[in-house]
């Protein structure tokens, strides 16, 4: 924050007891970019580096009672929400959020694991579409998630990743970050969208397995960066470059025989 303050960022988020991906990402992601963070937990999941074996969703009155115990006691700078499980959670999130108005949301709209395990009943798409889109100050789907809530083809390109943006825009979204990491090529590039202009942010595509999280660590970077000031544009290119030294470090853990965990404190490590 401008004062030199630390921000506090809250994640509506899954758990993943393997630390991989979820609230658990989230919170290192967090404190690896100088926030305080916190997780009102959406659902439990069993699940390891090679998938997920058992979902546990808790009430959705529930949920929302976690989130009003931040909010009736803590400051909240941003708000990152991930895996919902369902239309029921979803719409409750979205309805808390309308009443405590955070001045900054990312919707993640996590719909499927990295293992290609389905996180998501069939009514929480709809559940997104209406509640939740209209809400968030930037949505950050990767390209299988752009494609079924939009109902687009796959794309091949920059340009078909540009109109998965503009698309999700004209649903609603005030901003959406297309995350073109299923692509091929040397270079990762996601393509932004804020209604007025496209931007394309690119790194090197690092060789690793280790991927899991990706898309948990990238929109809680952008969370944490925007509560500590910066601008929409200049946080989504410092998330970029985070997550692609986070993806540089992955194969230093050794974390399960799947895809593994990236390394959210790769650059704090190396300095120390």
């Amino acid at each position: 924050m401008a004062d030199g303050t630390i921000p506090n960022v809250l994640s509506i988020a899954g758990s993943d007891p393997s630390g991989g991906a979820g609230a658990q990402a989230d919170l290192k992601t967090f404190a690896a970019l100088r926030c305080h963070g916190m997780a009102a937990i959406t659902a439990l999941t069993a699940q390891n580096t090679r998938g997920v074996r058992g979902v546990h969703v808790p009430p959705a009155d529930f949920v929302v009672a976690q989130i009003d115990a931040i909010f009736d006691d803590i400051d909240v700078a941003a708000v990152k929400i991930g895996m919902l499980a369902n239309g029921a959670v979803a719409s409750a999130v979205a309805a808390a959020l309308r009443r405590r108005r955070p001045p900054f949301i990312v919707l993640d709209p996590v719909l499927v694991a990295t293992s290609g395990d389905s996180l998501g009943a069939p009514d929480l798409v709809g559940a997104i579409m209406r509640d939740l889109l209209p809400l968030a100050s930037l949505v950050t789907p990767n390209i299988p998630e752009a494609m079924r809530l939009t109902g687009l083809p796959a794309p091949v390109d920059e340009g078909d990743l540009e109109a998965l943006a503009r698309a999700l825009h004209a649903r609603g979204a005030r901003a959406v970050l297309v995350k073109g990491g299923h692509l091929e090529g040397e270079t990762a590039r996601d393509v932004l969208f804020d209604g007025a202009g496209i931007s394309i942010h690119s790194a090197p595509r690092v060789d690793t397995r280790n991927t899991h999280g990706t898309g948990c660590t990238l929109s809680s970077a952008v969370a944490a960066l925007v509560a500590r000031g910066l601008p929409l544009q200049a946080a989504v290119g410092a998330a970029k470059t985070f997550l692609t030294d986070a993806l540089r470090g992955a194969d230093d853990l050794r974390v399960g025989g799947g895809h593994g965990p990236v390394n959210h404190f790769r650059s704090l490590w190396l300095r120390s």
